[in-house]
């Protein structure tokens, strides 16, 4: 039983890991069952069964930072989920739980470890969410999407480095062969930008507002401005002769290998594609995620090289223009930073995965 939800970055994580250990099931010529627990009215209720896999809703409401009366109408919605979940696992019998957080996980966590049923965690970010902290206690195995995270999951049984599952081509990509698919000069100067699946106002306000500049004419942006754009694409916008606009770009590691430069979120997922592409990334941090978490994100790859972190405030104050005019006339830096940051990329996250839970579960490899 797979749980987690809430935002993509805790749905996705969970869906790539039901495909994991399908695929390596029936490598093994075997059969894994999965069904997922969440909120029919979350992102989940709508994702999982568009991926084919089994949904069962489940009450959960998230608890809150400090004491209100939303405390008890929490606990209260999450000890009725506790009970529904552990109906579900009298009647599915699974050999484990797996959770990539979201308040949505702790109904299933909660019944699952009254069944002593093994509970498995993976966390994406490189800072922990509240739940997947506070159900790591005694859990048979936590995974980490970033390194060194030993200390944090310390009251875990196992804690295992995997890296966050990317799909498989967007490895191995060069900036050439990535712009002939694409139908890119070589000579181009390209700057790709993503806020991610909604897009980013503060992204798409900067390249609206600096495409058209004398000192920007020289640069062709692509921008992928979300399905649920804030921000009005006027007819002088649609105009900008060195700009193009998307709503949703399918594969963005075809952009991000070919660009010079690109311009993205920090979530977690994103990170990973960073290094699986060898992006040259000025990742810039979404200021509202739980506890900051974006900005540990991209400080963990900027650490050591591979990109350029600029604050949304920054960027809102116009200082990532220079930042930006800089990276893109030196083009010794923007391979300086792919070198470090493909250096960063996890290529065997999958085996990982599965050969972690796996091994939490005794089964021979």
């Amino acid at each position: 039983m797979i749980t987690g939800g809430g935002t993509s970055g805790h749905i996705n994580p969970a869906l790539a890991i039901a495909d994991l250990l399908t695929e390596d099931a029936e490598e093994n010529g075997d059969v894994c069952k999965i069904i997922f627990t969440g909120r029919k009215i979350g992102l989940e209720g709508e994702l999982v069964p568009k991926a084919g896999y089994e949904f069962r809703d489940v009450e959960a409401l998230p608890m809150p930072y400090k004491p209100s009366p939303k405390a008890l109408k929490a606990l209260s919605a999450n000890n009725r989920g506790k009970k529904q979940c552990s109906k579900l696992i009298e009647e599915f019998k699974p050999d484990c739980v797996i959770s990539t957080g979201g308040y949505v996980s702790a109904p299933l966590i909660m019944a699952a470890k009254k069944a002593k049923i093994p509970v498995m965690i993976h966390e994406a970010n490189a800072f922990p969410g509240r739940a997947n902290k506070l159900f790591a206690k005694g859990s048979a195995l936590v995974m980490t999407g970033f390194p060194n995270q030993e200390s944090i999951f310390s009251r875990a049984k196992k804690v295992v480095y995997t890296g966050n599952p990317v799909r498989s081509n967007m490895f191995g990509r060069t900036k050439e062969d990535s712009r002939e698919k694409l139908g890119i000069a070589p000579d181009c100067k390209l700057v790709f930008v993503m806020g991610g699946s909604l897009g980013s106002a503060t992204l798409t306000n900067f390249v609206f507002d600096n495409a058209k500049k004398d000192r920007f004419k020289d640069i062709h942006f692509v921008i992928s401005v979300g399905k649920h754009n804030s921000v009005e694409i006027t007819d002088e916008v649609r105009n900008i002769p060195n700009l193009e606009i998307k709503e949703y770009i399918d594969r963005p590691d075809l952009y991000m290998s070919a660009a010079d430069c690109s311009i993205l979120r920090a979530g977690a997922v994103t990170c990973a594609e960073i290094t699986a592409t060898g992006a040259c990334a000025i990742m810039v941090p979404y200021p509202y995620a739980a506890h900051d978490h974006q900005t540990y994100n991209a400080n963990s790859l900027a650490q050591k090289g591979a990109g350029i972190v600029v604050s949304d405030n920054d960027v809102k104050e116009g200082k990532l223009e220079d930042v930006l005019i800089g990276l893109i006339n030196d083009p010794s830096r923007q391979e300086d930073i792919r070198k470090a940051s493909s250096a960063l990329a996890i290529k065997d996250t999958g085996r990982r995965i599965t050969d972690a839970i796996k091994g939490a579960l005794g089964i021979n490899q």
